[in-house]
């Protein structure tokens, strides 16, 4: 695991996210059948924008972020990134940043997967930063912020070689590698297939420094050329593009890390989970009971083979009224068809009881050995005081 990959990852989702946030917030002001239109002004989408550049790019929390330390959990990510949005007047719940959170994990994921080298994820955050400079252009506070902190981001990376950029891009897919939500605008566009996973091709060009394959060169002992061969590639392959600028400002060639999401189109910010498949509607009886058996080690249970009217929590995870009616209704004609196990792990005290004790003592014994703080509490008590 690098430790030099969390600046890159806060950066590009970031990155994302303002992209994003700024899309919605455009289109709910200038929607025709938006019936709150013009809740959002201009004047508030530029305070939205500076306010939350301005929180991101702080002196003390970039700091912070630059130093040596492991890559966060999702939900450590989740969490600081849900503070950096709510540095402004934007408001939002928990469904809703859910979904932000897998947009700007699987559009960054992608352009780590079409990375043409390890070392061009610079470029791909010099793009991120180059779209929220552009956010803040009318605030030269907040720019100069931005400018410092990419000062920094070349001073710490430029020296690293080709085998830590190797390491940072390998951190990077095992942290993506559970993440396979699909998003509308890469359907559309037929990068990714319905299970989520994306369609990487094999053509354009080959990185730069790399020669284009489906040529074997031979050479003899003194290391003159003696014969060659062609093997078929099973791609469409061309020269390499030039190199990117790797300074404060220039063309950074790559495209990858630019805004993908366009006012018009409101759809490519929707995602949904990837489906399972579909073989058997048969009920698993075996599924059940071992259900029922986790409901017993738990402290009791109560099963029931009708469906309820009524559920003790209401978790929505929808951001209209028709898609979670939608889903509701599917999910009660399968709860009438497979029945519901209701686990009330409260309901038996005594067994309850017992569990809460051994818990105790098993925190009482694995105590000592629970460090002090777990990784990204300081970063997160930090910005509490920003």
């Amino acid at each position: 695991m690098s430790l030099r990959t969390l600046p890159l990852v806060i950066i590009n989702l970031g990155g994302e996210m303002l992209c994003i946030l700024d899309q919605r917030l455009q289109a709910q002001n200038t929607s025709e059948d938006n019936s709150e239109k013009g809740v959002w002004s201009e004047n508030d989408r530029k305070r939205v924008m500076n306010d939350i550049i301005g929180t991101m790019f702080t002196k003390a929390f970039m700091d912070e972020l630059l130093k040596p330390q492991q890559l966060y959990s999702h939900r450590t990510m989740k969490t600081v990134l849900t503070r950096l949005a709510h540095a402004s007047i934007v408001r939002l719940n928990a469904a809703s940043m859910d979904r932000l959170y897998e947009l700007m994990v699987m559009a960054f994921k992608y352009q780590v997967f079409l990375c043409p080298r390890p070392k061009d994820l610079l470029l791909i955050s010099y793009n991120h930063l180059d779209t929220v400079r552009e956010f803040v252009k009318n605030t030269p506070a907040v720019v100069n912020q931005v400018d410092e902190t990419h000062r920094k981001i070349i001073e710490v990376y430029s020296t690293l070689s080709e085998g830590e950029f190797q390491l940072i891009r390998q951190t990077l897919l095992i942290f993506f590698q559970d993440m396979h939500v699909r998003v509308s605008l890469f359907l559309k566009n037929q990068v990714q297939n319905a299970n989520g996973r994306f369609a990487l091709s094999t053509s354009g060009p080959v990185p730069h420094g790399i020669d284009v394959p489906g040529l074997i060169r031979m050479f003899d002992r003194k290391g003159r050329e003696v014969r060659r061969r062609e093997f078929p590639t099973g791609g469409s392959y061309s020269s390499p593009i030039r190199e990117g600028c790797f300074e404060l400002h220039g063309d950074r060639v790559i495209r990858l890390g630019m805004n993908m999401f366009t006012v018009n189109h409101p759809e490519e910010t929707r995602t949904s989970k990837a489906p399972s498949v579909k073989t058997d509607d048969t009920p698993n009886l075996l599924a059940k009971e071992e259900l029922n058996l986790l409901a017993r080690l738990m402290g009791s249970m109560k099963a029931e083979n009708e469906p309820r009217a009524e559920t003790g929590f209401r978790i929505n995870l929808f951001t209209t009224d028709q898609e979670e009616e939608e889903v509701g209704a599917s999910c009660e004609a399968e709860e009438s068809f497979f029945g519901v196990i209701s686990i009330q792990a409260m309901q038996d005290e005594q067994a309850a009881t017992e569990l809460a004790k051994i818990a105790g003592e098993l925190t009482e014994q694995e105590q000592p050995e629970i460090p002090s703080s777990n990784k990204g509490d300081d970063l997160l008590a930090m910005m509490d005081d920003l």
